[in-house]
């Protein structure tokens, strides 16, 4: 699959104010500062669609892009950001959450970690919420362009082998790098994959 055309529908405060047309959809979220905007463009092949910044924290609504026409592209706020406030937090859980859990078009969330770490708690805690939830998920490995291939694969193992010791077999998983493009087309074959079984 390839992407054509896109564009912005809007940015929405709770899940209730979300587009009802049934289409299928699939949330991008991830720790801030993770490379998320720049993963999304690099997929949509159009520089400014998501608004990349090096302040965390940027994303605070739940952004709808329409994709040639036929699904939906949604980027979800960044969770751990330390500097927000509690209410703050308290406020995002619970929108994530009702959207999460309520949205019957969710086909898939791409849940990214940041390859050039060891497994952040903050994104273990994530992964199992999502678990406990049953919330259809994958994992995208991000930033692999600023390691050695070699490093790469040693920090998805640990990453790995950190997330093995609360689950018994791990999702679907990519390794990407929004600068050289890796990534870009099996993520897109898979969601075209689930678009064709909608």
């Amino acid at each position: 699959m390839d992407i054509k055309e896109v564009s912005f529908i809007g940015s929405f405060e709770r899940e209730s104010q979300c587009p009802q047309d049934m289409v299928p959809e699939y949330a991008f979220i991830g720790r801030s500062n993770v490379g998320k905007s720049s993963l999304i463009n690099m997929l949509c092949n159009y520089k400014g669609l998501a608004k990349v910044s090096n302040t965390p924290g940027k994303t605070q609504t739940i952004n709808y892009f329409k994709v040639d026409s036929s699904w939906h592209l949604v980027d979800l706020p960044g969770y751990g950001y330390a500097k927000s406030s509690k209410k703050k937090r308290e406020k995002w859980e619970d929108m994530i959450e009702r959207y999460l859990i309520t949205r019957p078009q969710l086909q898939c969330v791409f849940v990214l970690i940041d390859s050039r770490h060891e497994l952040q708690k903050i994104d273990l805690e994530f992964v199992n919420w999502m678990g406990d939830r049953r919330a259809p998920f994958v994992l995208v490995y991000t930033k692999t362009d600023k390691l050695s291939s070699k490093l790469v694969d040693s920090h998805v193992k640990k990453i790995q082998n950190g997330l093995l010791q609360f689950w018994n077999a791990l999702p679907d998983q990519f390794v990407t790098s929004s600068e050289k493009k890796v990534g870009r087309q099996e993520i897109l074959d898979y969601i075209g994959e689930l678009n064709n079984n909608f």
